[in-house]
């Protein structure tokens, strides 16, 4: 957690590709500072009446997305198992007094409500699908307008994956000479062939690129 940590408790965001629940549970169990996914619960409860409604009985919506995005900090690009769209709003599954999240994440499934998240296709049909749907169309245009440096962790930038070299390149303002832009990358590599890889298509980027020894991040506190 501490990891996240000093990229959130500094400004910084958090980008995940993944579709698990990993990310979300670890900034909620750890009540991660600064850590704003962009929902929040809307007052159901209708205040323009005569009678009197005391605050512990107004009624309030299931998470919303939209509420926070101004703040939001923590980006799922492909979208992940808690974040269902309804057709009229994203909404977010929680832990609840009865059930575990992924008991929740299967119930809603099980109605067939179904997830967000982008998996088959090449680069260009998963941007198609990003682009079709409002909360990743967000997070993907968040993405392209970072700035300073990023840091890569568990991503191989592979073959399909190109929408997200394309993102990069976009916050890079295509290599032109201004100040407030995307300036590097760095990428974690595991193994030699890892980085025989990205030497291969760091042409692909217009920044600088530099691989460097993902084993040796410590993301989860093991002295």
């Amino acid at each position: 957690m501490k990891f996240l940590q000093e990229y959130l408790g500094y400004g910084g965001y958090v980008f995940s590709t993944n579709y698990d629940l990993l990310a979300y549970w670890v900034l909620m169990r750890n009540e991660a500072k600064n850590a704003v996914d962009g929902f929040g619960r809307d007052l159901e409860t209708d205040l323009n009446t005569d009678d009197y409604i005391p605050k512990e009985d107004f009624e309030y919506s299931e998470l919303r997305w939209g509420k926070h995005k101004d703040e939001q900090s923590v980006f799922y690009l492909h979208g992940t198992l808690p974040i269902f769209d309804t057709g009229t709003n994203i909404i977010k599954v929680e832990y609840d007094t009865e059930h575990f999240l992924l008991q929740n994440v299967k119930d809603r499934v099980e109605k067939n409500e179904y997830p967000i998240f982008v998996t088959a296709g090449n680069g260009l049909e998963k941007l198609t699908h990003i682009m079709h749907n409002k909360y990743l169309n967000f997070c993907y245009e968040k993405l392209c307008g970072i700035e300073g440096s990023l840091i890569s962790f568990g991503f191989n930038f592979g073959d399909y994956d190109t929408h997200i070299i394309d993102a990069i390149n976009i916050a890079t303002k295509n290599g032109q000479k201004v100040k407030d832009k995307l300036w590097s990358v760095y990428i974690g590599v595991f193994s030699d062939e890892d980085y025989e890889h990205i030497l291969n298509i760091q042409k692909n980027f217009k920044c600088k690129v530099v691989p460097y020894n993902a084993r040796t991040a410590n993301i989860w506190n093991n002295y």
